[in-house]
């Protein structure tokens, strides 16, 4: 026993075991919380690096009085323990970890705190369980080993032994690297490798599963201070589309001119992007195309929307929509860090935001010339944009005016009332007054021209606790439904009665019949239990991102419903519109697709890079599929929807990152200006 005592007491060494068996522990229960694989490869790279980050902790703190060294091991269990309930909060909340990248929004967010910690699951706080054993053992066991040993002199082989754990870690790092590298430890269904997510991590869903959530939250902070780069080499055969000579329809830009603007950039990033978007596809007309064309346009993202609000006992008017539109039954509105903002502005320019941070805001001064917008803008439309809240959130007034809206209204410019107060019982405007104020501008500004007008509500956004409208229409819901579930429909019902007072103000005026409303969610109503989700729908949110399932609605009076089950989501609105209303643009700029055109790639990407279609959902964050049909794809077909998927996810971020769509549209000019 007193061997082993003595061998205990070397500081170092019982540093090491204890933090080693912490974070072993804390990485073993957040996976088996988050479902995320345990038995795989990437096990030994996070067993290393706990090995490692074990040692380099064990040997700082050896060197400090024994109290302070307990201490210091006490906390830095403590810190990733909540660091660690704080990521699966969000991953449940959210559907996509944290970064911090989003510390921008901390501000913003904050008033949403309450909510977040009722949303925190009891299963969650087992995290605590590696501190607490560790606090267990400093208090009742750790003193039973301790010995006073007389001090040894120093000597070589004394200072040697104590810079052991120096070259433990040099070796180990070297075997981490190697983990990088090694073919055996990569995944073969994935299009990214391990040394590329660790020099660049922003893909946060593969990096934990990968690296583990310790180890991403020391690589987050690395990215976010020293962003590493990876370009992708896109090859394009410049001979064929050298051949292309002539302008077809959906396309603007001769390929001539941009092989002449490859040609000078001496910026990789940027041609790689040049590369990219000049070798995709250019859409072809299809039976749609024009069956708008000349009409108005409305588009309507409905705050916190879900597939409750097809309900037509409850909802009459979102039922006139779909009585005389085209639905889309399964339709996403992919979350992630910032889904409000971030949704709207890929559903406005059809690029996909950036995975870990509040996409909108942090590039809010980038302009798009290919906006939706701009195209109605070119075409001789009045364009306007409202939403009924004030720029607390995101800076509407700076990202509208950018994407080309000629004037954003907001709830002050429309003197709406509401309160700046998160929870307050009457906090958010009325989506019933928005729409009489918006029928208000149309009288006061809509002339003989068409107007294109994208409106964004607020009154079903959380909390759903006792509120103005939360409680309004509470009693006409069953009473096996949670209060929460009830208030939130009961806010459904408000945004009801508001696409109601659109549809009347519209026909009054006699331009109902040549005005499309196009409308859709922007996410899932996050404060609302999933299991009292599915009491009130037909399929379960729990499963394969089902959450993220929103409606899409394209109406217009004078047309005949009909219902379509392509995979589809945000991304995909605007290429669609552009060609209903037959408008001048070139698809290859946008990431989504047509989704009315017969070649349709019917595909919803997700955040994290999971992806869903009629046959299957890949999910990112743990490398399984879970198929619907008899169709089962090998590993190489799911390796290049995967490669597909990484390069929409990073050509979409890296052209956001650089303001790429400025830069393409002045670069044309100037050569066009040139050339004549």
């Amino acid at each position: 026993m007193k061997k082993i005592r003595k061998w205990w007491n070397n500081r170092i060494l019982n540093n090491f075991i204890l933090l080693f068996i912490s974070f072993i522990l804390l990485e073993l229960i957040f996976r088996l919380i988050d479902n995320l694989p345990i038995l795989n490869v990437a096990s030994i790279r996070i067993i290393l690096f706990c090995v490692i980050l074990s040692l380099f902790f064990g040997y700082i703190f050896s060197f400090l009085p024994r109290l302070i060294n307990k201490i210091g091991n006490l906390i830095i269990i403590l810190i990733y323990t909540i660091y660690g309930l704080a990521e699966l909060g969000f991953h449940n909340y959210l559907g996509v970890y944290a970064s911090i990248s989003t510390n921008t929004q901390l501000g913003a967010v904050s008033s949403y705190l309450g909510d977040f910690l009722h949303s925190l699951k009891p299963s969650f706080y087992l995290l605590f369980l590696p501190f607490g054993l560790l606090l267990l053992y400093y208090i009742f066991l750790a003193k039973l080993f301790v010995l006073n040993l007389p001090k040894k002199k120093s000597s070589k082989l004394n200072i040697f032994l104590k810079t052991i754990p120096i070259w433990l870690i040099l070796i180990f790092s070297a075997l981490y690297y190697g983990t990088l590298k090694a073919s055996f430890m990569q995944d073969q269904k994935e299009s990214t490798t391990a040394y590329e997510l660790f020099l660049k991590p922003t893909n946060s869903s593969l990096v934990i599963r990968n690296f583990g959530f310790i180890n991403y939250s020391l690589l987050d902070i690395k990215e976010y201070f020293f962003p590493g780069k990876i370009i992708n080499e896109i090859e394009i055969n410049h001979d064929d589309l050298k051949s292309q000579t002539e302008i077809s329809e959906h396309q603007t830009i001769a390929n001539s001119l941009w092989l002449d603007l490859i040609a000078m950039e001496t910026d990789k990033e940027l041609n790689s992007l040049n590369h990219y978007f000049i070798s995709q596809d250019i859409a072809t007309t299809n039976d749609y195309t024009g069956l708008f064309s000349g009409k108005n346009l409305i588009v309507i993202m409905v705050e916190s929307a879900n597939d409750i609000i097809f309900e037509e006992e409850y909802y009459p008017n979102i039922a006139r929509l779909t009585k005389n539109g085209y639905t889309f039954s399964n339709n996403y509105s992919p979350r992630n860090i910032c889904s409000t903002g971030n949704n709207e502005m890929s559903s406005m320019i059809s690029l996909y935001s950036i995975n870990n941070n509040c996409t909108a805001n942090v590039y809010q001064t980038n302009t798009y010339f290919e906006s939706i917008f701009n195209l109605f803008n070119n075409e001789g439309y009045i364009t306007n944009s409202f939403h009924d809240y004030y720029d607390w959130y995101y800076n509407r007034k700076i990202i509208h005016t950018n994407m080309g809206s000629k004037t954003y209204y907001d709830a002050i410019d429309l003197e709406l009332p509401f309160s700046y107060n998160y929870g307050a019982y009457n906090t958010w405007a009325s989506d019933e007054l928005l729409m009489v104020k918006y029928l208000e501008v149309l009288d006061s500004e809509i002339k003989e021209e068409p107007f294109m007008s994208f409106i964004t509500t607020v009154s079903s956004h959380q909390p759903y606790n006792s509120s103005e409208f939360g409680d309004m229409y509470m009693d006409l819901f069953p009473t096996t439904y949670s209060s929460e579930l009830k208030r939130y429909m009961s806010k459904l019902k408000v945004v009801d009665n508001a696409i109601g007072i659109l549809l009347d103000g519209l026909e009054a005026r006699g331009i109902l019949d040549d005005t499309v409303i196009v409308l859709f969610g922007d996410h899932y109503p996050y404060a609302i239990d999933q299991a009292d989700l599915n009491l009130a729908l037909d399929y379960d949110v729990s499963l394969d991102n089902n959450a993220d399932q929103v409606p899409l609605i394209i109406y217009n009076s004078q047309i005949d419903p009909e219902e379509f089950f392509n995979y589809t989501s945000y991304i995909d609105i605007l290429p669609t519109i552009a060609n209903l209303f037959d408008l001048d643009y070139d698809s290859r700029l946008y990431m989504g697709n047509d989704i009315l055109s017969d070649d349709y790639n019917s595909l919803v990407i997700f955040n994290d890079g999971s992806w869903k279609n009629e046959y299957a959902f890949y999910n990112a964050s743990t490398g399984f599929v879970n198929y619907y049909t008899q169709k089962v794809y090998s590993d190489e077909e799911i390796l290049a929807i995967n490669q597909e998927v990484r390069l929409k996810l990073e050509m979409s971020s890296l052209a956001i990152r650089k303001n790429y769509f400025s830069y393409l549209e002045s670069s044309l000019n100037s050569l066009t200006t040139s050339e004549t």
